[in-house]
């Protein structure tokens, strides 16, 4: 465990590292030199004397290390619906004879509006196909351009069989889009073997990059050169000093770059995963295991009215556990007053993420033990914690 390597307050039990990362220690200094040293001493020659402009593609097989990808795959930039927008345009060319877009229900929405949008602006006639997780496998056939999905489903932490669903996708000519969001940095993958032709995610959940991280894509090594990006941005041309007036793709992942790098944000993830140079994710994974297992026993001990909504098997999971109950915003709410730090997400899910860095045993029996106490005096019964806020 890591728990030094993070700036979390003292008394805090922080689980929900599956929502937003905490602040890693040495983040702070990394971006502080970024400012002072970087921008404020080098101002506009940072982009050449820092290495600025080269930094999506180096953090970019940092992160693309963590999720098996061969460097040259992954690129950074940009926030994840514009990675999913571009993936998502990307695949239906690469299979132009077919109209069907299929992804499932528990699929992030934001992954759902872009197909939604996407189509609408094509307007040739395609189809979002969506059907319940465990219906994906039979609702595959030949009338499907794309399969699009999210690995670990970011309510229940169901976790789909990624390289079983890819190959029967791929058998019958599908494109697969993954979208990590819930997977990097918390179970692991192996994109490359998955033989899956994109993949997207974001940084700023298991990977603690910051709020506002940028977001990742991956395209398989060996289409590269056959993905047209939708969003043709300035520095994915393969020129961007020529100052070209017609676009032509960057050489590689580089195509897949769409506007300015955010330095700043990209600072504070490179100094974020420092922490994984010493990190294996199968003892993460491992570990993971262990910490949500014991929750869920012990919840399930002394908590009656909640109803788990996370698979059993930990296999069949990622790291999260989620319990229902009618209340559960305002159990969160009760929670989070006592330095209990999980998330809800509607209509009644309670979602707990287990991040080994800087999660224990004895984390987990703390929080328990205030769970158990908030259920048992009805705590949560206030108006006080009922008053829904922005963000739940």
């Amino acid at each position: 465990m890591k728990k030094d390597h993070f700036d979390i307050p003292k008394g805090m039990i922080y689980l929900d590292g599956n929502s937003l990362g905490p602040l890693p220690s040495k983040t702070s200094e990394r971006v502080q030199k970024t400012l002072h040293d970087e921008w404020g001493k080098m101002l506009i020659k940072g982009w050449n004397q820092a290495g600025w402009m080269q930094q999506p593609s180096s953090v970019g097989d940092r992160v693309g290390a963590l999720i098996a990808a061969p460097k040259g795959t992954v690129v950074l930039g940009d926030t994840l619906t514009i990675k999913v927008y571009q993936a998502l345009a990307s695949a239906l060319e690469l299979n132009p004879d077919r109209r069907v877009i299929l992804s499932d229900s528990g699929n992030f929405p934001t992954d759902l509006y872009i197909a939604e949008g996407l189509l609408k602006t094509i307007d040739k006639g395609h189809e979002l196909r969506i059907v319940e997780p465990h219906e994906i496998s039979n609702a595959l056939n030949e009338e499907v351009a794309v399969l699009m999905l999210t690995h670990v489903d970011y309510r229940s932490g169901k976790m789909h069989d990624m390289e079983a669903l890819t190959r029967k996708a791929q058998a019958l000519g599908i494109v697969v889009i993954w979208d990590l969001a819930h997977s990097a940095g918390a179970v692991p993958v192996e994109i490359e073997k998955s033989n899956a032709e994109f993949a997207v995610g974001c940084t700023y959940k298991y990977l603690n990059g910051g709020p506002g991280a940028p977001a990742f894509i991956y395209v398989r090594a060996d289409i590269l050169e056959q993905v047209q990006p939708a969003l043709s941005g300035w520095l994915g041309h393969n020129s961007p000093f020529a100052f070209e007036q017609k676009y032509r793709p960057g050489a590689g992942i580089e195509r897949m770059r769409v506007g300015t790098p955010p330095i700043i944000q990209l600072a504070a993830l490179d100094a974020a995963l420092d922490i994984w140079d010493s990190v294996n994710m199968r003892d993460i994974r491992e570990k993971s295991i262990v910490l949500s297992e014991l929750f869920i026993r012990e919840v399930e001990k002394c908590c009656s009215q909640l109803t788990l909504a996370s698979p059993r098997n930990p296999e069949q999971r990622g790291s999260q556990v989620s319990f229902e109950f009618e209340e559960g915003y305002a159990v969160i709410q009760a929670l989070i007053a006592r330095d209990v730090i999980g998330d809800f997400r509607a209509p009644n899910i309670m979602r707990f993420g287990f991040t080994p860095l800087y999660l224990d045993e004895v984390d987990v029996l703390a929080a328990v033990h205030v769970l158990e106490d908030i259920m048992t005096n009805r705590t949560w019964d206030a108006s006080e914690f009922k008053t829904r806020a922005v963000v739940t």
